[in-house]
């Protein structure tokens, strides 16, 4: 197994999720803050005040990504530690510890590649009204101003906003993520509509005044239908079922509804039949913003379902009983990103990262000190076998980053969910590479190729391993 040789490997993370959101640096309350600290949302009772205590470990977390060997890092902004109040005042602290994480990756020889907007909206901007309101487009674009100001000197990758689709979908229509609203579709559309328009903005600041050519993408969330069989007809249905938007609850979560307004600059038409009346007025206007050149579609693939050809159209077949499936009950179905990427790179015509991807295991520190999380690396084997597919097949495949670099606050489970390269204890906070960490390694270094080693093999001596903090 083998990429190209420009192929761009990385791991990433979420400020929110590893940072600790302690006021102590002059951080603003986000609307995660305020969500998990009501009773019932997420488990446990779980919060984010903590989490790894990334700004305290920087050095060392820093240390474990350059070891990987890795040549990027995505990692997100929180807005509420740079602009405490969403906009006005800036938080001088924010901005230095920002400035001290680029300056550490660029010393190990890691691009940074920087996500703008990872769901932690302060709760301030929520209260002015949220992404209901035109303001927050405006608040957006100062923020996205204020961090370019600063770190556009250095960082090259952009990607304005992570998973949309998440954030109105569980954030705004079903109320399982902050700020846990569960608003009417006609108020979700209008949601939507603001945040694409932000993304649009960010865009064109993020090109008018980085000091260093920059190079500017997505991450949206990638819902992927597969083929049942390599028929055209079954090929046909999948690409069909990706590419649809569909009604209901979860309407959110599909790939054109704010794939194609970004890089086609329009709404699909099946979208427009179902939501197009809850556009605002002269929407046609703001596309002209939202659609700004994109240098690659980032995309965040995790699962799937499949699919084949019916006399009524796609037929979505159930899983087999007994499919393996990961912590989450996500079952293993590495052909979502032989056929995903290959369906996103046919639609857009842009290159495709994969801008998130991995899985949640019950790891746990064993007797000997090592953290063996062979099914990781099984599945790391089989999906990174299946993107290689996608390019055997002719998608343009530019990057992979591994979700995530470290264990970490998983939203509304808490810390129950594990997806880390790196164990995190939480209450010594004390890090343990695992061995997919090492595994992983060997993949970056052979570009692939080590990605079908035995999983039982020790992959790396133990002195050339980072040492445990």
């Amino acid at each position: 197994m083998s990429f190209s040789q420009n192929f761009v490997w990385g791991v990433a993370s979420a400020a929110f999720q590893i940072e600790g959101s302690a006021r102590g640096d002059g951080c603003g309350p986000s609307i995660w803050d305020t969500f998990a600290s009501a009773p019932g949302r997420v488990r446990n009772g779980d919060d984010g005040s903590v989490a790894c205590d990334h700004v305290g470990h920087l050095d060392e977390d820093v240390s474990l990504i350059g070891a990987l060997g890795v040549g990027a890092y995505r990692f997100s902004i929180s807005w509420p530690r740079v602009l405490p109040e969403g906009s006005g005042r800036i938080n001088a602290a924010g901005l230095d510890f920002y400035e001290r994480l680029v300056d550490r990756l660029l010393e190990q020889g890691v691009q940074p590649w920087v996500t703008l907007f990872h769901w932690d909206m302060p709760e301030a901007t929520f209260e002015r009204g949220g992404w209901l309101t035109r303001r927050t487009v405006d608040a957006f674009e100062e923020l996205t101003r204020v961090v370019v100001n600063r770190l556009g000197d250095r960082v090259r990758h952009w990607m304005p906003f992570n998973e949309p689709q998440v954030v109105f979908g569980l954030g705004h229509s079903v109320g399982e993520h902050a700020p846990g609203l569960k608003l009417a579709p006609a108020h979700v559309v209008r949601c939507v509509h603001h945040g694409l328009l932000a993304h649009g903005r960010a865009v064109e600041v993020i090109r008018g005044e980085t000091r260093v050519a920059p190079v500017v993408g997505c991450a949206n969330y990638g819902e992927v239908y597969f083929p049942a069989t390599e028929r055209d007809e079954d090929i046909e249905a999948a690409r069909r079922e990706t590419m649809s938007v569909r009604s209901g609850d979860m309407w959110c979560f599909n790939n054109t509804w704010f794939g194609d307004p970004m890089v086609l600059g329009r709404y699909p038409d099946d979208g427009l039949a179902l939501f197009g009346k809850h556009l605002p007025d002269q929407y046609e206007v703001d596309l002209e913003t939202i659609h700004q050149p994109l240098d690659f579609y980032g995309v965040n693939i995790y699962q799937g379902r499949c699919v084949r050809a019916g006399d009524d159209g796609a037929e979505v077949l159930r899983h087999p009983p007994g499919i393996a499936e990961t912590s989450f009950g996500w079952p293993i179905v590495p052909e979502v990103l032989r056929w995903g990427p290959r369906f996103l790179h046919e639609r857009y015509g842009r290159p495709v990262i994969i801008t998130e991807n991995g899985c949640a295991m019950p790891d746990w520190v064993h007797s000997d000190g090592e953290v063996h999380d062979h099914t990781r690396i099984d599945f790391l084997t089989r999906y990174l076998g299946g993107l290689e597919r996608a390019a055997q097949d002719g998608a343009d495949i530019a990057g992979y980053f591994h979700w995530s670099i470290m264990d970490n606050f998983e939203w509304a489970e808490g810390y129950r969910m594990r997806f880390g390269l790196v164990h995190v204890d939480y209450e010594t906070l004390e890090r343990t590479p695992k061995q997919s960490y090492h595994w992983y390694k060997n993949v970056v270094r052979g570009n692939g190729r080590a990605s079908s080693v035995n999983v039982e093999r020790k992959y790396v001596d133990a002195a050339e391993a980072p040492a445990k903090s």
